[in-house]
C-alpha cells in the first residue's frame, strides 16, 4: 500500500513559500493540495480542501499564526499542523506546540527533516485511525507479448473493483500509440493522459476526476493520447507527478502497460504494488516470460511484485502443460484464466465488461477471484494455481453473484 498525504501551506513570504513548494513537489509521499499567502484565509482553505497536514510558517506574524493554529485545532481536528520557523527560541517552539502543532521545524529546511516530520505525522494518523491518509493499491498489467489479453485483464479487473462502493478505481492506458481501453468500455473521452500530464500543476482532486471518463461500473479511465505525435509529450517526471495525484485520489490504480516496456511503463511498475505479467501456454510467450523475469528481477524491489497470470487456459489440446510451464519459468502461477473466446469477443465488441455482459461465465468468475486476491493483498501460493470451483471466496467479494448462485442451487 502507498500512503499519500494531502498538504496545504500558508506563508505570507513569497520566497520561502516557493522554496517550501519546490521541496514538497519532489516528494512521492505528499500531494500539495493548496497554498495560501494570508493567515486570515487559511481556515477557509482548510475547510474547503480537507488536507491531512497544514504547514504553517509563523515568521511573518507569530501572534496571528499561533492564533490560527489554535483555531484550526477546533475547526479541523483531523488536520495535523506542522510549523515552520526561522526561530530556534525554545519559548516560541513551546508556544507553537501548546497551540496545537504536531511538529516544529526550523529554517533553513532540509529535505530529510521535512520528510521525517511528514512521515511521523502520517504514522500518528494511521495509528490513531483518525487521520485521512489515503491508501492506494497500484496494479500494473503487463504482457509477455502482444495479443495475450493484457487490456482485457486490466479493463475487467478495473470494472470489477470499481463496482464495489468502497472503492474508487482509475485505469490508465499506457499504450500511448495503439491503446484501446476506451473501445473496451465504449467511451469517447474528453481528455487524455497528455492533457492531465501537461496541466498537472493546475490540477486538484475534483478537477482530476472531471478530467477522467467515468464508466457505468464506477471505473475512471485516463486514455492514451489521440494523436500519435503526442506520445512524446508525456515525460517520466510529469507522469510520476500524475501518479502521485492519482494515488492520493483513488483507492486503486490499474496501469495497462504497453508492450514496449518504455520509460513510462517502468515508472508505473516502480510505483506498483502488484505487477501482473499476462502470458499464455505457448513457447514464444514462455520464453518472453523468462527473459522479462531475468531483466525485471535485477531492479530492486521488482521481483516480489510480479505475479504470473496464465490467460486462455484450455485454448487447444496442443498447449504446453501447466506443470511444464511452471518448470520453464521457475515461478508459481498466480492465477489461471480459462479460455472463452466467444464470451470475450461478444463483450468486447459490445463495449461492456464481463461483470455486466456475462456475469456467470467461468471467465468472469476467474476474474472475480483475481480481483479478490489482489484486493486482499494475497501473495502467490499453491492455492492460487488452481481454478476455484463452487462457492469460493469470490462469492463474498461479489454479493450479487452470491445471491444469484444461492437462488439457483
Amino acid at each position: 500500500m502507498s500512503n499519500v498525504l494531502r498538504l496545504a501551506i500558508v506563508d505570507p513570504n513569497d520566497d520561502s513559500r516557493e522554496t517550501l513548494k519546490s521541496m514538497l513537489l519532489g516528494m512521492d509521499l505528499v500531494w500539495l493540495e493548496a497554498e495560501c499567502s494570508r493567515y486570515e484565509f487559511f481556515a477557509d482553505v482548510i475547510a474547503q480542501t480537507h488536507p491531512d497536514i497544514g504547514v504553517v510558517s509563523i515568521d511573518h506574524d507569530a501572534e496571528k499564526a499561533l492564533s490560527l493554529i489554535e483555531n484550526l485545532k477546533e475547526l479541523a481536528p483531523g488536520c495535523s499542523i506542522l510549523v515552520v520557523s526561522g526561530s530556534t527560541d525554545g519559548q516560541v517552539i513551546l508556544q507553537a506546540m501548546r497551540a496545537g502543532a504536531k511538529e516544529f521545524l526550523t529554517q533553513p529546511l532540509t529535505v530529510e527533516d521535512l520528510v521525517s516530520a511528514i512521515q511521523r505525522i502520517g504514522h500518528q494518523q494511521h495509528s490513531s485511525g483518525d487521520g485521512k491518509s489515503r491508501d492506494s493499491t497500484v496494479i500494473a498489467v503487463a504482457g509477455a507479448t502482444g495479443g495475450v489479453g493484457t487490456t482485457s485483464v486490466a479493463v475487467n479487473l478495473g470494472c470489477i473493483l470499481g463496482k464495489r462502493p468502497e472503492h474508487s478505481v482509475a485505469l490508465i492506458d499506457l499504450d500511448l500509440s495503439l491503446g484501446d481501453a476506451d473501445v473496451f468500455l465504449d467511451t469517447i473521452p474528453d481528455y487524455t493522459l497528455v492533457d492531465v500530464a501537461q496541466n498537472i500543476s493546475r490540477l486538484d482532486f475534483s478537477l482530476l476526476k472531471r478530467s477522467l471518463t467515468k464508466h457505468s461500473s464506477g471505473l475512471y479511465l485516463l486514455p492514451r493520447p489521440i494523436q500519435l505525435q503526442d506520445t512524446a509529450l508525456v515525460s517520466p517526471h510529469d507522469f510520476d507527478r500524475v501518479i502521485g495525484l492519482l494515488k492520493a485520489t483513488f483507492s486503486h490504480l490499474i496501469f495497462d502497460l504497453s508492450k514496449g516496456y518504455t520509460e513510462l511503463d517502468m515508472v508505473a511498475m516502480q510505483a506498483a504494488d502488484h505487477i501482473l505479467l499476462v502470458t499464455q501456454l505457448d513457447l514464444p510467450c514462455l520464453r518472453n516470460v523468462v527473459r522479462l523475469l531475468m531483466s525485471l528481477e535485477e531492479i530492486d524491489g521488482m521481483k516480489d511484485k510480479i505475479r504470473i497470470v496464465m490467460n486462455r487456459v484450455g485454448l487447444e489440446n496442443g498447449q504446453i502443460s501447466m506443470k511444464k510451464a511452471q518448470e520453464t519459468i521457475d515461478r508459481k502461477i498466480f492465477k489461471q484464466l480459462p479460455n472463452d473466446y466467444r464470451v470475450m469477443a461478444e463483450v468486447r465488441n459490445n463495449g461492456v465488461p464481463l461483470i455486466e455482459g456475462a456475469p456467470r461465465a467461468n471467465l468472469t468468475q476467474a476474474m472475480l477471484e483475481l480481483a479478490a486476491n489482489l484486493a486482499g493483498g494475497d501473495s502467490p501460493d499453491d492455492d492460487a494455481t488452481e481454478t476455484a470451483s463452487g462457492a469460493g471466496g469470490w462469492l463474498s467479494f461479489w454479493p450479487a453473484l452470491a445471491k444469484a448462485k444461492s437462488k439457483s442451487s
